[in-house]
């Protein structure tokens, strides 16, 4: 628990901390000439002496990953003490980095010890605004599982960990769905933190181009109005600008596999299953870091440590306007307002990037004879590109007062208590108007999907009905810092809601049913009471063969039409209560 950590804060943090140390701190990084990455113990015990022998510097002990070690936490700040630090009432803003969450992808876990400690000795000037924060390896399972082979389009280093975690997940697939205890750690950090900015630090995969650098910043559009508006007009283009002046070009993540950026090509939609779609859920300005798989790994975690570097002044230098933004931010989802939740690439609106590829031709290849793509990096070039970076919504809801929930479904429950999501209990039981979804209809993938077989293009119907409701139920308020995880988790419809994870799978599969020829009798005798019924049930035999032709359909429509027909069965049972 969090609690357990203020003995490391102190252990590490107070006054009478040695300021005197034999420990080098010059990395694996630095000492290979760039080929190689620490390992995992090396990477802790490295931030544990910085921490012992630097006033700035604290490092802390969260909880525990799948892997059996715990999550770790360390912080910059030279003006520490623990209110400063995770206070509601901090006076300053946190810039928080995550790193390895693909291990292999190892270039922020070494730029950032880096960073660190040129941070901590002085060597880079400190914010005054910002406290740096930063988890030092993230997938620490698949960190302990090295290896030099399984990167296969990547340019070193010479070993390093594995993409899956300690129970195989991919963690850039898990912030919503929390089936990992990485997840769960990362979701008790994050809101003991509360970032203002947020890094994820990758390495990409796709096409072939000139640049080390490319960045992912969250959707602007699905973030949404002035702070969205500031991350794609001001906080992207300083960023740019800056690192630019430093002769490090970078481009937007170049979103293509097996073809030739020049076509033009999309941005990466960050839903709440990616770290930096999470991020967005509360307010938090969001981007991931993606270096270029075969540029060398010495360039490559230079590049970052530059990029981190010039975020960090930009961070600073609009703290208080950041600040403001984000105070502000959630009066834009008030009850009665509308929301989108499913969104589709605006090609009404372009950018276009001065893009800096490398030729690319399709030839035969030697090993299948089918056409394969090669690039030759002696033929640079300089093009337009079309860059799609706009989204518009596609369906919409409207935001109620309150969500209840059964007091049976306790994993939802446990996963709102984690986002700290405010509640409280129905106190006897009543009847509440309330709008109830029914399941209309959903596709599934055909494949597991990170332990799921994931639903998609889901669509409800609403009705309006007075709810039983139970002592003991929950009931959310909207009106609270967590609104959009709410929204994003508790609507059906919305691609990474935790209906789509199969949290609910069980409403989709009727319970009780009936035996033909004893359902025969009764059916026939339904029907002879309620005329419009019968209507109904004859008029769809004459207009539709197929039903016409299949007699337990028919049998199925009536009993569905009757008493006996389960109100379960594809009923929601999260229910909206509007204000």
């Amino acid at each position: 628990m969090f609690f357990a950590c203020v003995n490391i804060f102190f252990l590490y943090s107070c006054s009478s901390k040695q300021n005197e140390s034999n420990f080098d701190f010059t990395t694996k990084f630095e000492t290979s000439n760039g080929t190689e990455t620490s390992k995992y113990h090396e990477v802790i015990n490295f931030y544990e002496k910085l921490a012992e022998t630097q006033n700035s510097v604290s490092i802390y002990t969260m909880n525990n990953t799948d892997s059996g070690e715990p999550l770790h936490l360390v912080t910059f700040n030279p003006n520490r003490s623990f209110e400063s630090e995770f206070s509601g009432e901090r006076d300053k803003n946190i810039l928080l980095i995550n790193n390895g969450i693909h291990p292999g992808e190892s270039d922020g876990i070494d730029a950032t010890m880096m960073l660190m400690r040129d941070l901590a000795d002085g060597t880079i000037e400190a914010p005054k605004n910002t406290i740096i924060a930063t988890i030092p390896i993230y997938n620490i399972g698949g960190a302990l599982n090295r290896n030099s082979a399984t990167r296969t389009n990547q340019n070193g280093p010479t070993a390093y960990g594995f993409r899956g975690n300690a129970r195989n997940y991919d963690l850039n697939r898990d912030f919503i769905k929390s089936d990992t205890k990485n997840a769960k750690a990362f979701a008790h950090l994050f809101q003991i933190v509360k970032p203002d900015f947020f890094i994820d630090n990758h390495v990409s995969n796709g096409a072939d181009y000139q640049y080390t650098l490319t960045h992912l910043f969250t959707q602007h559009n699905k973030l949404g109005g002035p702070l969205g508006n500031y991350l794609h007009t001001s906080l992207m283009t300083q960023l740019e600008d800056s690192l630019a002046k430093q002769d490090w070009d970078i481009t937007p993540y170049v979103n293509v596999f097996n073809s030739t950026p020049e076509k033009g090509f999309t941005q990466f939609m960050d839903s709440p299953r990616y770290s930096t779609g999470y991020a967005t859920l509360f307010n938090t300005l969001g981007m991931m870091v993606e270096t270029h798989m075969l540029k060398p790994y010495k360039q490559r975690v230079e590049g970052t440590y530059e990029l981190m570097k010039q975020f960090i002044s930009i961070a600073d230098k609009d703290a208080e306007l950041v600040k403001e933004l984000r105070k502000n931010a959630p009066s834009n989802y008030k009850p009665g307002s509308e929301y989108p939740i499913q969104w589709t690439t605006d090609s009404t609106q372009t950018t276009t990037l001065h893009f800096k590829g490398f030729e690319g031709t399709m030839e035969p290849s030697n090993i299948t004879g089918s056409n394969r793509l090669r690039y030759d990096t002696n033929k640079p070039f300089t093009r337009d590109v079309t860059y799609y970076n706009y989204i518009k919504p596609t369906k919409n809801i409207t935001i109620p007062s309150h969500y209840i929930i059964p007091k049976g479904y306790w994993d939802i429950i446990e996963l709102l208590k984690l986002n700290k999501i405010k509640y409280t209990t129905v106190k006897k039981d009543t009847i509440i108007a309330s709008e109830v979804y029914h399941i209309k209809s959903y596709k599934t993938v055909n494949t597991p999907y990170e332990g799921h077989y994931l639903h998609y293009n889901t669509e409800t119907e609403t009705t309006s009905e007075d709810v039983s409701v139970q002592k003991g139920d929950y009931l959310i308020d909207t009106q609270q810092r967590g609104v959009r995880y709410l929204l994003e988790t508790l609507e059906p419809s919305a691609p990474d809601s935790f209906f789509n994870w199969n949290f609910f799978d069980p409403i989709l599969q009727q319970k009780e049913g009936f035996s033909p020829y004893v359902w025969e009798d009764k059916a026939e005798q339904f029907l002879e009471q309620h005329p419009e019924i019968k209507k109904e049930f004859e008029s769809k035999k004459q207009n539709d063969p197929e039903f016409a032709a299949n007699w337990y359909a028919q049998l199925d429509w009536i009993h569905k039409k009757s008493p006996h027909y389960e109100k379960a069965h594809l009923r929601y049972p999260i229910v909206r209560v509007r204000g």
